[in-house]
Order: C-alpha cells, then sequence, then structure tokens
C-alpha cells in the first residue's frame, strides 16, 4: 500500500509495516478488534477523540499538511487532539461559536488570543516538523 489515502489505509500500512495483528493494534489504540477491521476496510472511521492514539501509533498525523488559513490550522489542531470545538472553546476562553466562526473563516481573533492561537501552530512544527 504506497499511497494510503484514507485513515483506514494508513492504520493498515503502519500496522503490516510492524508486523502486528489487529487484535494488537486495537489494544494499542484502546478499541475492539472488530473496530481496527472497519476502519481498514473504511467502513467506519475513528471518532474525534481517538485521533490522537491513532497519529501516536501512526508516528505521522494523516491529515492533509496544508493550510492556508488560521481557521484551517486551529480545525486541524482540534481534530488531531481530539477535543471539540466546546473544548477547546473553554480552554481558550471562548464560546464556541466563535471557535465555529475562526474554523470557518468567518472571522478572526485579535491582539493576544491571535498570538497565542499562532504559537499552537508554532508547537506543531516543533513536533511534527511541518504546518498543521
Amino acid at each position: 500500500m504506497p499511497n494510503p489515502k484514507t485513515l483506514g489505509d494508513h492504520i493498515k500500512k503502519r500496522r503490516l509495516e510492524l508486523g502486528l495483528l489487529q487484535k494488537e493494534v486495537a489494544r494499542i489504540i484502546g478499541v475492539d478488534e472488530s473496530t481496527v477491521t472497519n476502519w481498514e476496510k473504511n467502513r467506519t472511521n475513528p471518532t474525534l477523540h481517538l485521533l490522537p492514539k491513532i497519529i501516536e501509533f501512526l508516528g505521522y498525523d494523516p491529515m492533509p499538511t496544508e493550510t492556508k488559513t488560521l481557521g484551517e490550522m486551529l480545525l486541524r489542531y482540534r481534530k488531531s487532539r481530539g477535543v471539540t470545538q466546546k473544548e477547546l472553546a473553554k480552554s481558550l476562553g471562548v464560546d464556541p461559536g466563535t471557535l465555529a466562526r475562526w474554523e470557518k473563516d468567518k472571522s478572526e481573533p485579535r491582539g493576544r488570543l491571535k498570538a497565542k492561537l499562532l504559537s499552537l501552530s508554532d508547537a506543531w512544527v516543533m513536533r511534527f516538523g511541518r504546518q498543521p
């Protein structure tokens, strides 16, 4: 599987590279074996809260690397950490609706908050070596 296209393809490719069984991957991620089977067969997609464990298992983030806007960066950052809009909004001290508008590039944060969000992007680069 040279060029995985789906998250399930990435999981299967990594599992085979490591010589693991689906039940072993399931144990690592914390799901049932049938869940891994369904992901690999592209029947279902992982839930948001499992994405950090999957990224850890893969050793990289399989989501598209190009983000052109702060909104795209926020959305990718949030999903890669497996947090909801409500959770991230609370940690930033903003309303979830405000965060939703930022993610859709309908508005943009200002001042210190914008600087804080841009620092999230810098932290991402340090961890993964590329823009989220």
